[in-house]
């Protein structure tokens, strides 16, 4: 596919619920293409690039589907208070960010594995430590009142 055709196979499967830029596209795919994952094909277009996956692409997805499993394991036995606080229309932007901190937990994890960094990973480490103290200290004000 086209990065075109991949964004706009992006918004159908979701729904219409994300819509990706060409500007977070295109980048994605010249990162994906520079680490092996996809190659260019010919397109017989003038002016349009088309990518297919390569076998380790695929090796790549079969990985990242594991971790998901792994992850989708995790948060069924995590704790209630994650998921299940009611009302639960008023925990959507709770719940992105918990979404947007796994995402970048695994993105972090994933660059410490291509090149650990011992500073980096103090620093997230103190970064979760922070954010588990101030969220502490609103669950301790909420109980409170």
């Amino acid at each position: 596919m086209s990065g075109s055709e991949i964004m706009d196979e992006i918004e159908r499967e979701t729904h219409g619920f994300w819509k990706p830029s060409p500007g977070s596209i295109y980048p994605l795919l010249a990162w994906l293409q520079d680490k092996g994952y996809i190659r260019e094909v010919p397109s017989g277009e003038v002016g349009v690039k088309r990518y297919t996956i390569t076998d380790q692409g695929i090796k790549l997805l079969e990985e990242q589907a594991r971790l998901q499993e792994k992850m989708r394991k995790m948060i069924f036995f995590a704790p209630r208070f994650i998921w299940f606080i009611p009302p639960m229309r008023k925990l959507t932007e709770m719940r992105d960010s918990l979404e947007k901190t796994l995402k970048s937990l695994m993105d972090l994890g994933e660059a410490l594995e291509e090149k650990f960094d011992e500073q980096s990973l103090k620093e997230a480490a103190k970064i979760l430590s922070d954010a588990a103290d101030k969220i502490e200290e609103i669950a301790r004000r909420v109980r409170e009142k």
